[in-house]
This record gives C-alpha cells, sequence and structure tokens, in this order.
C-alpha cells in the first residue's frame, strides 16, 4: 500500500492551516482598527476551516488505520506521522511524509503565534473596557443592595461618573 493517499491528505491539511494563518494575520489588523463587523465575517470564515480541519484529520486517521492493517499493526488513532514514518521501509516514502510533516509543523507554529498575538489583543481589548466601564459606573465591588450610611464603609470606594443607586 502506497502513502500517496496519506501525502494528499497532508497537503490539504497544509492548505487548510495556511488559510486560517492568513486569516489570523487579517485577524489582527481588524482587531487593531476595531472593526467589529470584519471580525465576525473571519470567525465565521475560521469555523468554516477549522469544520474542514477536522474533517481532513479524520481521514489522515482512517488511512493511517488502514495502513497499519495492511502492514500487519493493529490500527491505533493515536499513532503520529513520526511514528509512522518509523514504519514505513521505503526510504523515498519516508523522506516523502517527514518533508510534508515538517512543512505542516512550520505552518502550524506560524498559526500559534499568530493566534497568541491575538489572543494578546483581545485580552488587552476587554480590560480596556473593563476598566472603561468600571469610571463610567463605578466599581464591580460596590454594593447593589442598600446598607446602612451609619455604618462604616469597608474600604474607600470610588464614585463613577454615574450614580447607578439612584
Amino acid at each position: 500500500m502506497s502513502i500517496q493517499p496519506l501525502l494528499e491528505t497532508m497537503d490539504k491539511l497544509q492548505e487548510a492551516h495556511e488559510a486560517l494563518l492568513e486569516l489570523a494575520k487579517v485577524k489582527t489588523q481588524v482587531l487593531v482598527s476595531n472593526d467589529i463587523d470584519q471580525l465576525n465575517m473571519i470567525v465565521n470564515r475560521e469555523t468554516k476551516w477549522v469544520r474542514a480541519i477536522a474533517d481532513v484529520n479524520q481521514e489522515r486517521i482512517q488511512f493511517i488505520g488502514s495502513y497499519l492493517i495492511s502492514r500487519g499493526y493493529n490500527p491505533n488513532p493515536k499513532i503520529t506521522i513520526s511514528d509512522l514514518i518509523k514504519i514505513i521501509f521505503k526510504a523515498e516514502e519516508k523522506q516523502a511524509l517527514a518533508f510534508a510533516q515538517k512543512r505542516l509543523s512550520i505552518v502550524l507554529e506560524e498559526l500559534r503565534v499568530a493566534l497568541a498575538l491575538n489572543k494578546d489583543l483581545l485580552q488587552q481589548s476587554l480590560l480596556f473596557i473593563d476598566y472603561s466601564l468600571d469610571i463610567v459606573a463605578g466599581s464591580p465591588d460596590d454594593d447593589v443592595v442598600y446598607h446602612n450610611p451609619g455604618q462604616p464603609s469597608h474600604g474607600i470606594k470610588r464614585p463613577g461618573l454615574f450614580d447607578t443607586r439612584a
């Protein structure tokens, strides 16, 4: 049995992850420009690519299972490409699979870095929003219910721009 279908599956995975990488780069610019509509469109496209990756990954697992059976091994869905490279006897197949694995791992690392940057940008945006809300409405630590004004407060509370208990 040839590993050609696995190489084609690896190429599909490569293309899908490259598409996600491009979307992540565009998403970074959209996050900086604060374009919510564009961000929603990107998230929808990312969801479609993630589903496609899951489908292609299932194809990869099925092919590896059938390849292992053809070689007399028990199929294992948790086997990695590195493990499969050790089982393959033909040098050119080993080399082709190792090259496909290397290319995919490079794209995955770039994608990981881009997603970490986007995560940090989103986190900073959320912190800014939280800070802005604290300035406008007061600290979230303010009591929501009435308390006796004669009792000493448990600390100095910063009043917001609006009196939320009016």
